[in-house]
């Protein structure tokens, strides 16, 4: 065990200039993939907020239940689908449309991979407000739009953020998906390694402890960040 680990260390010092390249590569492709996928997911749960009025036009209510309908098929289709998958065809697949670099396909893919559950947490958190709350702003004067994103985004987002930072740890470990396209995300740079020194055991093993401080660090980190939201949420409803 102890040559073991004497040799992995051994291997890490050879080449931790890729490794740490990896992990640095892997954290924006998560970091950046969770905002776009955050910013993306608001439009789409709004999407699904759409109400069909009983005073609408006969073509507006189509038009809303067509867009109500494919938000949510696509919402579906890839929460349904392996992200690998998903991958391999937006960049195998339009790579001769588009040109992309395997790093921006990774971005994108994340993204609206992410997008589709961020939806659903957003959603959720909506759902989750009283419908009073809306009602008494609306009896103050406040338009929609106003008691929406005074009063019920901030509370939703503030219930949803345990599940958009754990999102963000998905991310971090779903990114080792995207060495199917050449990402060289943290895994794809292990693997090289690997290759390159048949030292495939102690390659695996310097990932794993990567990924795991990766996760751990950022899971405590979000753990504070919530609790001090908490704490502030007491404090104003006291």
């Amino acid at each position: 065990m102890i040559t073991f680990l004497e040799h992995t260390w051994q291997l890490f010092n050879n080449y931790q200039n890729l490794y740490l390249r990896g992990v640095m590569n892997t954290l924006w492709l998560s970091l950046l993939g969770t905002i776009f996928g955050l910013i993306l997911g608001f439009g789409l749960a709004s999407l699904r907020q759409i109400r069909i009025q009983k005073q609408d036009k006969s073509l507006v209510k189509i038009l809303k239940q067509l867009v109500r309908s494919l938000t949510y098929f696509y919402i579906e289709f890839v929460r349904g689908t392996p992200m690998v998958a998903q991958s391999v065809f937006l960049y195998y697949g339009l790579r001769s449309v588009i040109g992309w670099t395997p790093m921006t396909a990774g971005l994108i893919i994340v993204s609206f991979n992410t997008a589709a559950y961020m939806s659903e947490i957003i959603r959720s958190g909506i759902q989750s407000i009283s419908k009073g709350q809306q009602e008494a702003a609306l009896a103050l004067g406040m338009t929609n739009s106003q008691s929406f994103l005074s009063i019920i985004l901030p509370q939703a987002i503030r219930n949803a953020f345990p599940s958009i930072g754990n999102e963000f740890v998905v991310n971090i470990k779903d990114t080792s998906m995207l060495n199917v396209i050449m990402v060289t995300e943290l895994f794809f740079q292990g693997m090289s390694v690997a290759g390159s020194t048949y030292n495939y055991a102690g390659s695996m093993f310097i990932i794993v402890i990567l990924y795991f401080i990766m996760t751990f660090t950022i899971s405590n980190l979000l753990r504070l960040v919530e609790k001090r939201l908490r704490q502030n949420s007491q404090e104003v409803n006291v």
